[in-house]
């Protein structure tokens, strides 16, 4: 099957051997890799370009193996050399363009390997029983779903991937877990044989829905769409795929269809029957939700059909009944000066932004934050809901295009967002942060994003209790 079909080094490999680590990252994207290479007895050498004073916080987790030299740093800048003498690189998956760029090149013309962690952690998963779940919108939610209702029906299961932390160094508890992963679409480049190694695909796959994004990174709606079809280009006879693409946006699967080169590679996967798919009971809105849910209870079927039990999916709807949402996705933060508040950093693309206000009965009653880093794709479907909402106020380097004209309004950041948007609302109105935009210009990530969020939404109820 697809999880076995991977041949790397084996641990016991990676003993002396030099290994150089390309992007640390500011919140530590590489460190579940580095940490692991240094337990295997690896000679580890970081490369990233940020300074020291920006990665401390990357960095203070593995301070003793620094001190004592067993690892070491290059910041700042990158060497050549580091590339062409090692015995393997590990590129971040999120290093842009890696196939032209010039220091893994010159790491591939020198004949030196190059992966990933998320191949390093699927080859040593030992498992078929994964589920690889991927999507320009929802796969988080539908991830975190997935493994509440597979463990609410009786099994074992965790997520990993773009969400969770490294599973390096955490092998499965038992024969029989699942391993649910999130896989962005860089992720999944890597994954392909695009990337120079043994293509790989998941025992279960599914794809959530397709939108233009990471055009910067992929240069081409068509090299995105395609890096997603790895999630069952490499699929075995016996591997299972699904996704309600076609049937819940067939305009939108038609328009991203012809600029894929293989066309609607979504299309006659598998499609369990969820009872009353259209009746799920959750506690967060928004009918996006409930194609979460659809998705994530069509998966708890195929994998009882993979171990051969009962998919017991009364207890699965349950569970997904009192599941609460993560963290910067339609998270709610209260109700403040009668305004309800909501922040939904984690939206990057203008779908996910229609969604959220989508998920709301009545627009007119929304002040909506967007903008942010410019990733290169239309921004005019979020510029036109200006009309529809109680409020429009744009912020970072695409707020020029967001908000062209009255009614919709620019500002230098979220804090002068935020205090305009309070001085306008009524009662019963509602404050949503869906920026549609990468965070990239202003903040580190969507995290840091939402998180200035909540402490600026927090600090007004501080304020109105003195």
């Amino acid at each position: 099957m697809a999880g076995c079909e991977l041949h790397g080094h084996p641990d016991d490999w990676f003993r002396g051997r030099r290994v150089t680590v390309m992007g640390l990252g500011q919140f530590g994207g590489g460190l579940g890799v580095v940490r692991w290479l240094h337990s295997v007895g690896a000679r580890v050498l970081i490369t990233d370009l940020a300074a020291k004073e920006k990665l401390s916080s990357s960095l203070a987790p593995i301070s003793e193996a620094i001190s004592d030299g067993s690892i070491t740093l290059r910041l700042g800048s990158h060497a050549q050399s580091d590339f062409e003498s090692a015995d393997l690189v590990i590129a971040n998956a999120a290093v842009p363009r890696p196939w032209e760029n010039p220091f893994l090149n010159a790491a591939r013309a020198a004949g030196v390997g190059i992966t990933c962690e998320i191949r390093l952690a699927i080859e040593r998963l030992g498992s078929t029983r994964i589920v690889g779940i991927s999507g320009s919108a929802g796969k988080s939610t539908t991830t975190a779903m997935t493994v509440q209702a597979l463990c609410a029906s009786g099994r074992a299961a965790r997520f990993g991937g773009n969400i969770g932390g490294s599973l390096l160094g955490s092998p499965a508890t038992s024969a029989r877990e699942w391993t649910v992963l999130e896989l962005s679409s860089a992720q999944l480049w890597w994954l392909s044989t695009a990337s120079g190694s043994p293509g790989w695909s998941p025992t279960i796959g599914a794809l959530t829905n397709i939108a233009p994004n990471h055009i910067d990174w992929h240069t081409s709606l068509t090299h995105y769409a395609d890096s997603k079809a790895q999630l069952r280009r490499s699929q075995s006879k016996e591997d299972r795929f699904l996704s309600f693409f076609a049937e819940e946006d067939p305009g939108q699967a038609s328009r991203i269809a012809q600029s894929c080169s293989t066309g609607a590679w979504w299309a006659n996967g598998a499609k369990p029957t969820v009872p009353d798919a259209n009746t799920i009971t959750l506690s967060i809105p928004g009918a996006h939700q409930q194609r979460n849910a659809r998705l994530a209870l069509a998966i708890t079927l195929l994998c009882a059909e993979v171990d051969g039990e009962d998919a017991n999916l009364d207890a699965a709807r349950r569970a997904l009944a009192s599941f609460g949402g993560l963290e910067h996705r339609l998270q709610s933060l209260g109700t403040i000066e009668g305004v309800r508040c909501y922040n939904d950093s984690k939206a990057t693309t203008p779908e996910a932004t229609k969604l959220a206000v989508a998920a709301f009965e009545d627009s007119t009653r929304i002040h909506l934050i967007v903008g942010g880093y410019d990733k290169k794709v239309d921004l005019s479907s979020i510029r036109d809901l200006a009309p529809q909402l109680a409020g429009l106020y744009a912020i970072g380097q695409t707020a020029p295009a967001l908000a062209p004209s009255p009614p919709a309004m620019r500002f230098c950041g979220l804090s002068e967002a935020v205090a305009c948007a309070f001085s306008r609302a009524k009662s019963g109105d509602i404050l949503l942060l869906s920026p549609g935009c990468a965070s990239w210009d202003q903040f580190t990530n969507f995290e840091e994003r939402g998180r200035l969020f909540g402490e600026l939404v927090r600090a007004r109820a501080t304020v109105n209790q003195c």
